[in-house]
Parts: structure tokens; C-alpha cells; sequence
């Protein structure tokens, strides 16, 4: 089997400026800080109220990631550009998304808030074991903000999460395959 060769992500030229500015989505996100990510990653936002693993787009399957609980019924489908065109994948929410175009210097590193490291949804031991298992090697799970999280921000006083998106999209790329 042949080694996936792993992109180095260039985070930095995600973050053009223009006089200074960043040019972002925000993201809605359940149990967790509100996604913060490059509006240049977003290549569609479409209506979609079904819960799925995989969505068709542009005669492209792309994998799912879930930025709200199981029972929560999504209304959008995000499809997200990868570094190739098999590291696009799309997130599923609820909610508007919204722009923002913020100064730099008014995006602050922040620590990690204190609920985030207190959050769980595990139902059972079987779930808690599993996500053991990913941490160890490095692997995300949904249920685990820690394990996506890049960094914490804040921009006027409210935080957002700044996700691994390379790492999401490895991994969401070799489960596919």
C-alpha cells in the first residue's frame, strides 16, 4: 500500500490581507465556539436538511463533518477547498452563517475556554475507549472539540474556534478510501 503523501498546509496564504484585513466566515457551531475559518475555503453553501456521511458535489462525493449533535436536524451543507481536490470536504449545521472582515490586530490568541475542556458527549464507555484510541494516534472525533481544535480567538469579545482543517480533511480522506 502505498504511503498519502501529507500536504503541508499553508495556513498563512489563507490569510491575504488587504489593508490589513481578514476576510472570514463564521461557521455555527452546537457545543462549541462558532467556527472562524478563510472565506476563500468556502466554495458552496447549499440548503440541505438531511444528516449524511458523504454529499455529491459538482459530480464530486465529498465527506461530511458534523458541527451539531445527531438528533439536531441540519438546514446547511458548506464544501470546504482542500489542499487537492480529493482533501475537499463539507460541513454540516444549522444556522446562518455570517462574514466578517476583521483587523489582524483585533484577533486575539486566546486559552482554551474552560467549557471545552469539560466537554462530552459520550453516551458510554465504548465511545470514551474509541476516542482514547484516536487521540493516541493523533486522530479527531467529532465529539472531541480538542482533538480539531487549532486555536482558540477572540474578535469583540466574543471567542471562536479556529479548526485543524488539514488535519479534519486527512483524516476524513483516508477513512473514505
Amino acid at each position: 500500500m502505498k504511503p498519502i503523501l501529507k500536504h503541508s498546509f499553508e495556513a498563512v496564504s489563507l490569510l491575504t490581507t488587504n489593508n490589513g484585513m481578514l476576510d472570514v466566515t463564521i461557521v455555527p457551531a452546537f457545543n462549541q465556539p462558532d467556527w472562524i475559518i478563510p472565506s476563500s475555503l468556502v466554495l458552496s453553501v447549499d440548503d440541505y436538511h438531511e444528516r449524511t456521511s458523504s454529499y455529491d458535489w459538482q459530480q464530486q462525493e465529498v465527506a461530511v463533518f458534523h458541527l451539531l449533535p445527531e438528533e439536531q436536524a441540519p438546514d446547511k451543507m458548506i464544501v470546504l477547498e482542500g489542499n487537492t481536490l480529493e482533501h475537499r470536504f463539507a460541513l454540516q449545521t444549522m444556522g446562518e452563517l455570517r462574514h466578517l472582515q476583521a483587523r489582524i490586530s483585533e484577533v486575539k490568541d486566546i486559552e482554551v475556554p474552560e467549557q471545552l475542556n469539560n466537554y462530552q458527549t459520550l453516551n458510554d464507555h465504548e465511545q470514551l475507549e474509541s476516542i482514547n484510541i484516536d487521540e493516541t494516534e493523533g486522530r479527531f472525533s467529532e465529539n472531541d472539540v480538542l482533538s480539531y481544535l487549532f486555536q482558540t480567538v477572540m474578535i469583540d469579545e466574543k471567542p471562536y474556534l479556529v479548526p485543524d482543517l488539514d488535519k479534519i480533511a486527512h483524516q476524513l480522506v483516508d477513512l473514505d478510501s
